[in-house]
């Protein structure tokens, strides 16, 4: 009952602040400075002609009518059209979110695992040369700065050692020949997957390995730990079935949040690799001034954010029974 009315009390607080997020992007964006009209009028076009666009686009509208008719279309389940590519802005983020969700999802999840299984042997073996060495890799791993990093791995890879494409997604020459099937497409895909797959995947597990290897040294101290030393408990079963599933909690709270941000796609990442994902996307929306796409872009992210938090405590309270709501 406690975490029933937990449940319901947080949903009031997100469907509150989902609004707060809402009416703030839309207020930003119109205070930025900058005319979308200018991106979809031509300068020879006649005075007449701008105002029918202005018009169709509700841009001649005051701002508190534009902000009501926002609201009722969201409701409604109507996005908008998007300034720059002339259609349905929902069209626009269903063909690039899948793109995003396969390489920043699979991202997370693999650096994740990673970082728990190697942060908690690190803090096992403490002071040991493995604990400094993983240590130490985490350090600089967590530090490296994403677009030089990305750089280089594409100029060592791709450009001198010519390994992975230099961009893209896809190979127009495969997925254009009738000839090529369904598996012939999907290695290509990984083939370009797999360099921004490594160069995230080593960007953000040493993160991971510092938060898991941190609480683990904490939890180590616990006296549950010396009771199950006392029943003669090999230090395998100790580490693994007792002190890991007690250490990861701060590490699910990053695994959550990481997953809920990797929607955005990380425009620098996108941008560098030429993803076709929602992040570039957002980044080309932003500089043209695409309202309704770089809006309904932020309140994607706001929305994964609000619900992973939901999501991070619930799980909290399954993984550790001294939690209560």
């Amino acid at each position: 009952m406690e975490l029933r009315r937990y449940l319901i009390n947080r949903t009031i607080q997100i469907i509150i602040t989902f609004f707060f997020i809402m009416t703030l992007l839309f207020i930003l964006f119109r205070i930025a400075p900058g005319d979308p009209s200018s991106m979809i009028i031509d300068p020879h076009m006649t005075p007449e002609d701008v105002a029918l666009i202005r018009q169709q686009f509700g841009l001649d509208q005051p701002i508190y009518v534009q902000y009501l008719v926002y609201i009722k279309n969201f409701f409604k389940g109507d996005f908008g059209i998007s300034f720059y590519y002339g259609e349905p802005v929902l069209n626009v983020i269903k063909s690039v979110l899948p793109n995003t969700l396969l390489l920043f999802t699979s991202a997370t999840i693999l650096s994740a695992l990673a970082g728990i299984s190697w942060g908690k042997f690190a803090a096992w073996k403490k002071g040991s040369v493995s604990d400094v060495a993983l240590t130490l890799t985490g350090l600089i791993a967590h530090t490296l700065f994403l677009p030089w990093f990305a750089l280089i791995m594409i100029w060592i890879f791709s450009y001198k050692l010519e390994l992975f494409p230099l961009n893209g997604m896809v190979s127009p020459e495969i997925w254009l020949d009738p000839e090529c099937g369904f598996w012939a497409k999907s290695l290509d895909v990984l083939h370009h997957l797999f360099l921004p797959l490594l160069v995230l995947f080593i960007i953000h597990f040493g993160g991971f390995l510092l938060v898991m290897r941190s609480s683990m040294l904490e939890v180590v101290k616990e006296d549950f730990i010396l009771t199950a030393r006392a029943k003669g408990l090999t230090d395998r079963e100790i580490r693994n079935h007792h002190a890991a599933p007690n250490a990861a909690l701060p590490v699910i709270t990053n695994v959550g949040l990481s997953l809920a941000f990797s929607i955005n796609g990380g425009a620098l990442t996108e941008t560098v690799f030429s993803w076709p994902g929602l992040g570039r996307e957002l980044v080309n929306a932003v500089s043209q001034f695409d309202y309704p796409l770089a809006q309904m872009s932020f309140l994607i992210i706001s929305a994964l954010v609000l619900a992973s938090n939901l999501v991070v405590d619930v799980l909290y309270a399954y993984l550790d029974p001294r939690i209560r709501y």
